[in-house]
C-alpha cells in the first residue's frame, strides 16, 4: 500500500473537475468548511458529518509523566484534545485497503494474536 499526502489544493482541484466549478471558487469553499470545523470546536462543540466520523472535545486528566533524557517526574496539566472517530463508511474504506482482492490480509495488516 503507498502511502502519498494529499494537499487542500489537490482536493480543491478534484472537487472542482468533478462539479466543473472554478478551482479558485472550490478552494475558499474548502477553507470556509474547515474554518467552520474550528470555529465550532473552538466553541466546544461536537461536530459529526454521518458514515464519515465525528470530531468532539475530550479533556485529558492532569497527570505526572517521565522525561526520558533525566528520567525526572514531570507533571502534564490537564488539556483538552481534538478526538475523531470514524464513521461506518469511512472505517469501511480504510478495511478494503487491508486485504488484496480473494479478501486475504495484506503483509504487515494482519491483527496480532493475544
Amino acid at each position: 500500500m503507498s502511502e502519498q499526502t494529499i494537499a487542500k489544493r489537490v482536493l480543491a482541484d478534484r472537487i472542482a473537475a468533478k462539479l466543473n466549478l472554478p478551482q479558485g471558487q472550490t478552494l475558499q469553499v474548502i477553507q470556509a468548511f474547515l474554518d467552520d470545523i474550528v470555529d465550532e470546536l473552538g466553541r466546544g462543540n461536537r461536530l459529526e458529518f454521518r458514515d464519515f466520523g465525528v470530531f468532539e472535545l475530550v479533556s485529558r486528566k492532569p497527570r505526572t509523566a517521565l522525561n526520558p533524557k533525566t528520567l525526572e517526574k514531570v507533571p502534564v496539566q490537564r488539556r483538552t484534545v481534538v478526538k475523531f472517530r470514524a464513521g461506518r463508511l469511512l472505517k469501511a474504506k480504510v478495511k478494503d485497503l487491508s486485504v488484496d482482492a480473494d479478501g486475504n490480509p495484506l503483509p504487515g495488516t494482519e491483527t496480532p494474536k493475544v
